[in-house]
């Protein structure tokens, strides 16, 4: 066994989620009546937790804009989905012993009513979200936390993400990255700029590298 601990990222890597959060941020750009330039959303999710995002957006109005965005998001979560071999691929790791954790930069709840649709809550030994640390990706915090949760050291643990930001917080976390190009929430040239371990384009190939 590689590795003994899985860490995932949320967004674009477990879930197909891409399409409901540029529908977010159009609902709140619409809600204010501005123009949303949809090759800026990158630049947004790289700030980490919603509420940073939204101080880029607005910093007088942060609280209204994260609540505008939140309550569209969970209107659209009935229709989430899994990326393609994902669940066969956690199914797998869990049923081989590996301890699972999502580090993610949503809030818990957000995650949790994620996994109130979709069948992975018993698949997870633990959830970092973004009201879980102080410090957010690229920090290494999120997934420091995560392997005290599970009792790990990072020489056992790799990160999956589809973003430069989860390669970044791998590296200083001292844990082996694995990057997806699938997400469809940043330009795949910017992730695999950040120089990730690994590179996969499919389930199957993950789970090869895993």
């Amino acid at each position: 066994m590689r590795f003994p601990v899985v860490l995932f990222d949320f967004d674009g890597t477990i879930v197909d989620s891409a399409a409901m959060i540029r529908a977010s941020f159009q609902h709140v750009f619409d809600t204010i009546g501005l123009e949303l330039d949809p090759a800026r959303l990158p630049e947004l999710y790289r700030l980490g937790d919603l509420e940073t995002q939204m101080r880029a957006v607005d910093a007088t109005r942060v609280e209204e804009l994260a609540r505008i965005y939140r309550v569209r998001n969970a209107e659209l979560h009935a229709g989430l989905e899994l990326f393609p071999g994902m669940l066969a691929l956690l199914e797998t790791l869990h049923g081989e012993g590996r301890r699972l954790a999502i580090v993610t930069s949503k809030r818990r709840a957000t995650v949790e009513l994620a996994l109130a649709t979709l069948p992975l809550a018993p698949l997870f030994a633990a959830i970092v979200g973004a009201d879980d640390v102080a410090r957010h990706k690229p920090d290494p915090l999120p997934l420091l936390h995560a392997l005290e949760a599970l009792g790990a050291a990072p020489a056992e643990a790799v990160y999956v993400g589809d973003a430069p930001v989860d390669v970044e917080a791998a590296r200083a976390a001292g844990v082996h990255a694995i990057a997806v190009t699938w997400g469809g929430l940043f330009p795949v040239a910017q992730t695999l700029a950040a120089q990730p371990d690994g590179v996969a384009h499919t389930a199957d190939e993950l789970l090869a590298l895993l």
